[in-house]
């Protein structure tokens, strides 16, 4: 099991008990504005049991934590991680966090912790993340960790009927500071 640890954080491997909050962040409309329409509770079920499918993180393996308080427990969030291409060293980072701990930094706390552990861990050459280009508070998060704006896809996203925009952000772990 992986664990994480910041000041107020720690981020987690998913177990089974943590099946509400998967189904709370993937079903919830608002969260969910710039990512999909909710799905049903089976299809959200379908993608629990992958994420609970141990994996060794290879090509288009997903790693997704659970963040939470370390001192209450108190769940915060999720964090992932997805092996985009293993040859070129590149994973894409998401985040989804409940909407009464928005604005009190833990996202930003979280990916920069993630962030370290993968270069130490993974050695990837690059991080990446898509972004709707409405969303400015996760566009803010990127950037408070480092990444920068490398481009505009323009209708590149759909949710239900409505196509987005969407920033496309990058790390280049040798250009950290």
């Amino acid at each position: 099991m992986l664990e994480l640890y910041t000041d107020r954080l720690r981020l987690r491997s998913v177990v089974r008990s943590d099946w509400d909050n998967f189904l709370y962040t993937h079903s919830n409309e608002e969260l969910n504005q710039y990512v999909r329409k909710p799905q049903s509770e089976s299809v959200i079920r379908q993608k629990f049991e992958r994420i609970m499918t141990p994996n060794n993180f290879a090509e288009d393996d997903t790693l997704l934590l659970l963040i939470e308080s370390v001192h209450q427990q108190q769940f915060i969030g999720f964090i992932s991680l997805h092996n985009v291409n293993a040859a070129l060293g590149q994973l894409e980072v998401g985040y989804m966090l409940h909407p009464e701990t928005h604005g009190h930094g833990y996202a930003t706390e979280a990916l920069c912790a993630l962030i370290d552990w993968v270069c130490i861990a993974h050695h990837p050459h690059k991080l990446i993340a898509h972004c709707a280009e409405h969303n400015l508070a996760s566009a803010k998060v990127l950037e408070k960790c480092g990444f920068v704006q490398e481009g505009l896809l323009r209708q590149n996203w759909k949710v239900g009927e409505t196509w987005l925009d969407e920033r496309l952000y990058g790390l280049l772990v040798a250009q950290r500071s």
